[in-house]
């Protein structure tokens, strides 16, 4: 009976285990501060009339969440011929737009501000039309799988899956073209990215801690000017995906303030 019962405990511990592993998909320790649960993350509303109906579904599925509900505003991202200054961030919000940003490689990006080592301040999702209006991306379940997947970066989850291979979640690396355009695999969130977004936003702050930098000093005021539209203004690549991508960067702002960028790249 006790050789019985170790047995048991062990597959239950296995189970447990592999429970862990397929939600364990968070963007290091990053998330938005907040006092309780729900919180309402603003999504600022910037792209063509085209894109609308792809960041509504995106809010609407994001907001099935447990610890989090989005809303779509008016974007107030300042936008520009030039792109220096093309999407700039604003406090306490993600602002979300699309644009021909040239042929430098990455198909939409996810970048997120952050201070005191933790806590995001701000965010940016930027849709590359350069691509998407070419035969290949342009269709709407690749364009859903997309702005999906950025928004959801900007929470602080990472992918689930990076070898290509559908795990139905808008938060793996399934491509949803080629032979695969028609499909709606991969388009929306799925169990595991709500679950880890209930662990990543489980603890509250003990005291609101504005998002303009927590007293100190507000990120969106430092490196406003820089092209975060450029690779080169990324800073240090800090990881790879499973394909050999830099996919992940990291530019110090000095004073515990960074800049994260998330980059889904073309094929």
């Amino acid at each position: 009976m006790l050789k019985k019962s170790i047995i048991f405990i062990s597959i239950l511990s296995l189970v447990f285990v592999a429970s862990i592993a397929s939600a364990n998909h968070s963007w290091g320790t990053y998330h938005w501060p907040r006092t309780s649960n729900p919180f309402l993350l603003k999504l600022g509303d910037n792209l063509a009339s085209a894109w609308d109906a792809y960041l509504v579904t995106a809010s609407t599925d994001w907001s099935v969440s447990s610890v989090l509900d989005t809303t779509i505003v008016l974007g107030t991202a300042l936008r520009h011929r030039s792109s220096n200054l093309d999407c700039s961030p604003v406090s306490n919000t993600v602002q979300v737009c699309n644009k021909t940003y040239g042929k430098n490689g990455w198909l939409g990006l996810a970048q997120i501000w952050i201070t005191g080592g933790t806590h995001i301040t701000q965010g940016a999702v930027k849709l590359n039309d350069t691509y998407f209006n070419t035969s290949k991306y342009n269709n709407p379940n690749e364009k859903l799988h997309v702005v999906c997947q950025e928004v959801g970066h900007t929470f602080g989850l990472d992918h689930q899956s990076e070898d290509g291979s559908s795990q139905n979640t808008c938060m793996d690396y399934f491509s949803n073209t080629g032979a695969n355009a028609g499909s709606t695999l991969s388009t929306k969130p799925n169990a595991h990215d709500y679950e880890q977004l209930e662990t990543i936003y489980a603890h509250l702050e003990t005291a609101f801690l504005s998002t303009d930098g927590g007293g100190k000093g507000k990120p969106a005021t430092v490196g406003q000017n820089m092209d975060l539209n450029d690779p080169s203004a990324w800073g240090k690549a800090v990881r790879q995906d499973a394909r050999g991508n830099n996919s992940l960067y990291e530019r110090d702002l000095g004073n515990g303030n960074k800049i994260f960028t998330f980059v889904t790249w073309a094929e």
